[in-house]
């Protein structure tokens, strides 16, 4: 009978093992803690009984349910009852040399254990479970008693964790009476209901949010979170305190991953406050954005090829004066001559132009029209040469319109200089038609 029933034995083991692998492999994973403290588990289930070969009764199925309690995460307490449906195959009686007649055996299986949780954290908590309880079979044959043993029983199982409330259940159990040692072995596959029970609260990144709550796991150490769990933002520009460089920037403000506000031209003036975008790499600008003008002529340091022009004189794209003001007088240094003459160029009509615009807006005002030249030839042929300058400007201005007697002329050739003869350039200044003031 021995060997008969450790070839059942290994029959059933084999699916058995086999539904339990199905679950291990199948399913895995870490979530908050399952098999919580206090938690009342109610389990119905069902499966195959294998009885004793020496018992003579078929093998069967059973059903039942288990009501279970949670101590710890890792140790509980359950009751157990399942009902197993078997019969009595018959046979030859011996004793009266007649035939036994098939008949059906209900066997009541009941037992109280204590249960050992292995990784209650796991969604896939697997235990081992051994306790103490009987086992009464009923027998329909005729003569036959109901016949009640003591049994203890041991095995292990898998709960596999649908929800925090919910867990698939496999068992499997050997089970032996003490009176007729008889072994038999049940495996049961069914669902589990936890109610109630301590949760464990779960905060991976120890931000004080919890796991389940918490929309931005894995923050850093330290920093700062709101009630979901995502590091605060004070500015609302989308980098979060603890990684923006620039905290305070206005709602609505494009910034970079910084947190600072963009500045596309590099100028140090951010985009939302420059009111020159797009300023060439390097150049000095002011607080709006806007390149430097130490000048105040209206072009910029970086483009003035003549820094330092005067207040209130008109220049050139490069910065340079069309006209200065020299000791009281209105210079004009683009007025042309032909060389060695008297007669205006047509490039100088322009300039004499905006000085005609000038003495129509100030009608009470005149002007002595005052030639200069430079050092080359004789003093004698620059005065007179000067002269004849001043006259072909007055010439122009009286056919613009100006009174004559608004006007004056007189020549001083080479000896009023503005600066030293010395270059092409200093020469240039010097050769210049002046406008002065009178009374």
């Amino acid at each position: 009978m021995g060997s008969l029933f450790k070839t059942g034995v290994r029959s059933l083991l084999k699916p058995a093992c086999l539904v339990l692998l199905v679950l291990f492999v199948c399913v895995s994973g870490q979530v908050m803690a399952e098999n919580r403290p206090g938690a009342v588990n109610l389990t119905i289930f069902g499966g195959y009984y294998h009885f004793d070969h020496d018992q003579d009764f078929d093998d069967g199925w059973t059903y039942g349910a288990g009501l279970g309690y949670n101590l710890t995460e890792n140790w509980g307490l359950e009751a157990v009852y399942n009902y197993v449906n078997s019969n009595d195959p018959g046979g030859v009686n011996l004793s009266t040399y007649t035939w036994d007649p098939y008949e059906d055996v209900g066997a009541h299986v009941y037992h109280f254990d204590a249960l050992y949780h292995f990784f209650p954290e796991k969604k896939l908590v697997p235990y081992l479970a051994a306790g103490l309880g009987g086992i009464t079979v009923d027998n329909d044959r005729q003569g036959a008693k109901t016949d009640t043993d003591f049994l203890v029983n041991y095995g292990g199982g898998l709960k596999y964790f649908l929800s925090e409330a919910v867990a698939l259940r496999g068992d499997i159990r050997h089970i032996t009476s003490f009176d007729t040692t008889n072994h038999n072995l049940v495996y049961t596959l069914g669902l589990m209901f936890a109610l109630g029970g301590e949760k464990k609260v779960i905060d991976s990144d120890g931000d004080g949010v919890p796991d389940d709550i918490d929309k931005c796991p894995g923050t850093p150490a330290g920093v700062k979170v709101d009630e979901f769990g995502c590091p605060i933002d004070s500015d609302g520009d989308g980098v979060p305190d603890y990684l923006d460089k620039c905290p305070g920037t206005p709602a609505g403000v494009k910034v970079d991953r910084f947190g600072c506000p963009i500045d596309s031209d590099g100028d140090g003036v951010p985009d939302y406050l420059d009111k020159c975008p797009a300023t060439p790499a390097g150049v000095k600008v002011d607080q709006f954005g806007c390149p430097i003008d130490s000048d105040g002529d209206g072009v910029p340091d970086y483009l003035d090829k003549c820094p330092g022009t005067p207040a209130g004189v008109k220049v050139d794209e490069q910065g340079c004066p069309i006209e200065e003001v020299v000791e009281g007088a209105f210079v004009f240094r683009n007025i042309y001559f032909d060389f060695a003459k008297a007669d205006l160029k047509d490039e100088s009509l322009p300039i004499l132009d905006e000085v005609v615009m000038f003495l129509e807006g100030s009608p009470d005002a005149k002007m002595e029209i005052q030639g200069h030249t430079d050092n080359i030839g004789p003093a004698e042929y620059n005065m007179r040469l000067s002269q004849q300058r001043a006259e072909s400007v007055k010439i122009y201005l009286v056919e613009s319109g100006i009174a004559a007697d608004r006007l004056a002329t007189r020549g001083y050739g080479l000896t009023r200089p503005v600066a030293p003869n010395d270059t092409a350039e200093n020469r240039a200044r010097n050769r210049r038609v002046e406008f002065v003031p009178m009374k």
